[in-house]
């Protein structure tokens, strides 16, 4: 049950009533988290923005119909309405490909789970921002968003077979990059 002095819930009554300082407030509170939940998904500067962009004015627009579940409730709706944006975008201007056999032949299978704790954080977006389209979009799905084989499916249009499939691979490339970025480290270059 909503709390009468729950920051949050103030600023969603503000926020319906159309408050513009409530709107300056929420973008100001939430853009740079939204923005890095776009370089997931996209690498173009002006295409965050304009997915940055179109998410708001998605917000502004239905505001009315948001349902305050508790505390997060706000920041997770708006998560939702960016991904959407984002996923929208993609299929709409990307040719995102789910399959590469060439590239798949080059990696071989590595059965360990490479350790992570020396390979700085910048390092691994790094690594997952050069997947290829299909494999980054499902991984992020999966890993960051926790979405199912199943709504990932559902979401790109894709069968499961395929969502598992583009998170194998994608897991494969990431051990591969990753051991390879160690053995650079380690060789001093």
């Amino acid at each position: 049950m909503p709390q009468k002095d729950c920051p949050e819930l103030e600023l969603v009554k503000r926020l319906v009533k159309k408050e513009q300082l409530a709107w300056k407030e929420l973008y100001n509170s939430y853009s740079r988290e939204l923005t890095s939940i776009c370089r997931r998904y996209l690498n173009g500067n002006d295409d965050i923005h304009d997915i940055l962009q179109n998410g708001f004015i998605k917000m502004f627009h239905n505001i009315h119909s948001f349902k305050y579940m508790g505390t997060g409730s706000l920041k997770a709706w708006m998560v939702r309405i960016v991904i959407n944006e984002a996923l929208q975008y993609i299929r709409a201007f990307s040719k995102m490909q789910f399959s590469d056999i060439d590239e798949e032949l080059m990696i071989k299978e590595d059965d360990q789970e490479p350790e992570l704790s020396d390979v700085p954080m910048e390092e691994l977006i790094k690594m997952i921002k050069l997947l290829p389209d299909g494999y980054r979009i499902v991984f992020n799905l999966y890993v960051f968003e926790n979405k199912s084989h199943k709504d990932i499916s559902e979401l790109l249009s894709i069968t499961e077979g395929s969502s598992a499939s583009q998170l194998h691979k994608a897991k494969k490339k990431l051990v591969h990059q990753i051991n390879t970025y160690k053995q650079l480290k380690k060789g001093g270059l």
